[in-house]
């Protein structure tokens, strides 16, 4: 089954959030204090609240498998102060708040979002896709190295969340390499001329 990526709607807001304090939980279980209080994540009211502004704002998106909600990415222009610089802004998209149910870890459904975020990139004229990641959650980092991501750096004391680890991939490395064709004249003196 493929993923399909719609625009968010005010509707969804419960669901966001549910995925939000479900994935919270199982970060939680496994040492994490990615998006707690004790972390200094945003207390899930405070969430929703931004969340719904971006929402509203045509700027989050759900990933649904088999006609069910399967994921959220957030994709606009703006970073939290202190992470990336003007200029490194103005050519990029940057991703927010990436979450997948559970219940479809391990279906893409992460890259298939971050694929649409490269997609949004390439239509906004952007060369990169850039997020941040919880610093402290290296499981994360590795996520998105193997997604194609490459560690930029690690924000200096200027940045005031705890998401500080900053990823970095090229909108058009999610385009198929264009291999070149061999006119087909070419082709035949190439044949004729390889030994038999």
């Amino acid at each position: 089954m493929t993923v399909r990526i719609r625009q968010a709607t005010l509707a969804d807001l419960g669901t966001i959030c549910r995925l939000r304090l479900q994935r919270t939980d199982w970060l939680a279980e496994r040492g994490s204090d990615q998006w707690t209080r004790q972390g200094r994540g945003l207390p899930i009211e405070i969430f929703a609240h931004v969340v719904g502004r971006a929402v509203y704002a045509g700027e989050t998106w759900i990933a649904e498998k088999c006609g069910e909600p399967a994921g959220t990415i957030t994709v606009n222009d703006r970073a939290d102060e202190g992470l990336w610089t003007p200029h490194e802004t103005a050519e990029s998209v940057i991703v927010h708040y990436m979450i997948v149910d559970l219940r479809f870890a391990g279906n893409r459904v992460g890259s298939r979002m971050l694929a649409h975020a490269a997609a949004l990139a390439r239509a906004r004229r952007r060369t990169w896709v850039r997020l941040d990641a919880w610093t402290t959650n290296t499981d994360l980092h590795d996520y998105y190295r193997r997604a194609g991501f490459r560690l930029a750096r690690i924000a200096g004391p200027e940045a005031s969340g705890p998401s500080a680890a900053l990823f970095e991939r090229r909108a058009d490395s999610w385009l198929p390499a264009v291999v070149p064709s061999v006119p087909r004249e070419a082709e035949s003196v190439i044949r004729s001329a390889s030994p038999r």
